[in-house]
């Protein structure tokens, strides 16, 4: 009985040590993904949904907004935290606390909506391409 119970304590305290590493690093994640400029662009989607929103109810609407924010940092954390590890993450906070990291995520998001768009016309073209060679 005794060997359980100590064996119990030590997983335990495992499990326990695990949590608070994982906590450790989803926190460190969280900070990542808000360096990479994507705090900024959540904030922008916030303002923009917004607009729409009467000026009497537009400070309440922003609290309830923003406080939406820790949900989706976590799951992207989350996200993150399946493809890097903690070591990884610390390196890419790094990077993005250097002037070239600090462009690129200043960058990023509008980057990534141009390209997004270049992707569609492609898309678009191969889709012409595969129609043209179905007949």
């Amino acid at each position: 009985m005794k060997k359980f119970l100590f064996a119990s304590l030590v997983l335990i305290a495992v499990s326990f040590c695990q949590a608070q590493e994982n906590s450790e690093f989803k926190k460190e994640t969280v900070e990542f993904i808000k360096t990479t400029g994507a705090g900024a662009a959540f904030e922008n989607a916030i303002t923009q949904i917004g607009t729409m929103v009467p000026e009497a109810n537009k400070a309440a609407y922003l609290n309830e907004a923003q406080g939406t924010l820790g949900d989706i940092y976590g799951q992207i954390a989350e996200l993150y935290m399946t493809e890097f590890t903690q070591e990884e993450i610390k390196a890419l906070v790094v990077f993005y606390e250097t002037d070239l990291g600090k462009k690129l995520a200043e960058k990023q998001l509008d980057l990534t909506q141009r390209a997004m768009s270049f992707g569609q016309a492609w898309g678009a073209k191969v889709q012409k391409i595969a129609q043209k060679h179905m007949m």
